[in-house]
């Protein structure tokens, strides 16, 4: 039976391998549970789904797919920007999160929604597109790619929203990174997703001052309950 309940927990402001870890021990339950399902289906335990938001501090992440060259800092100058580096189990290249940026973690059973990982990235990415356009942003995508693009049909092209996810038995985990009033400048030192001819941008720049985090969390989180159709508690 399909459960679309949703737990939503906003971790606030967390170190990288500590979010990692704690997504990876819900991930792991949930997995678990299907197993458990599969060799006792006289006995089905119903999984738990969970919307994470989080702020890290300064760190770069590296994809399954990425290539570490795309990191343009050694060890020295890392500490120096006061950022740290980790190689993780997403799909995707170099991305960087820190504050000002929303990352959201959907830890989600997709059969509880709909066994199609294309689909859900489209999913989480018209999410972005529907909280950017509440803000008068004309957002969309970029042919060929993931995430959340501006002008995407011309040179001007630039990403608001990066993309990365890792899915094991139609289980989620990591998710996407959201620049609301991102420090651009940390963009300068990695090749974004591996891309090296494109801008990177936030809602800031766009629209020329902070914006209310707090308040993009709230729409972001409508959308995507909405075009998932959770129950979100």
């Amino acid at each position: 039976m399909k459960n679309k309940k949703v737990i939503f927990e906003d971790w606030g402001l967390v170190d990288y391998q500590e979010a990692w870890d704690r997504q990876e021990q819900v991930f792991a339950e949930t997995v678990a549970i299907k197993s458990y399902n599969r060799s006792h289906p006289e006995d089905e335990k119903t999984t738990t789904n969970r919307l994470i938001f989080v702020e890290h501090p300064h760190v770069y992440t590296l994809g399954k797919s990425g290539h570490a060259e795309n990191l343009l800092l050694n060890k020295e100058q890392l500490e120096q920007k006061q950022a740290t580096y980790y190689k993780i189990n997403r799909g995707g290249d170099i991305t960087y999160h820190g504050p000002g940026q929303i990352v959201g973690y959907p830890i989600l059973d997709l059969e509880n929604f709909f066994t199609d990982i294309h689909l859900y990235l489209r999913t989480l990415e018209e999410a972005v597109i529907r909280t950017l356009a509440d803000y008068d942003i004309v957002a969309g995508r970029y042919p060929g790619y993931t995430g959340v693009w501006l002008d995407a049909d011309n040179e001007k092209a630039r990403k608001i929203c990066a993309m990365g996810v890792r899915c094991s038995r139609w289980v989620t985990m990591h998710g996407f990174a959201f620049n609301v009033n991102a420090d651009l400048d940390y963009f300068k030192n990695i090749v974004p997703c591996g891309i090296d001819d494109k801008d990177v941008t936030s809602m800031q720049r766009e629209l020329g001052d902070r914006v209310d985090i707090a308040e993009v969390k709230t729409r972001l989180k409508h959308h995507i309950a909405a075009l998932f159709e959770m129950d979100l508690q």
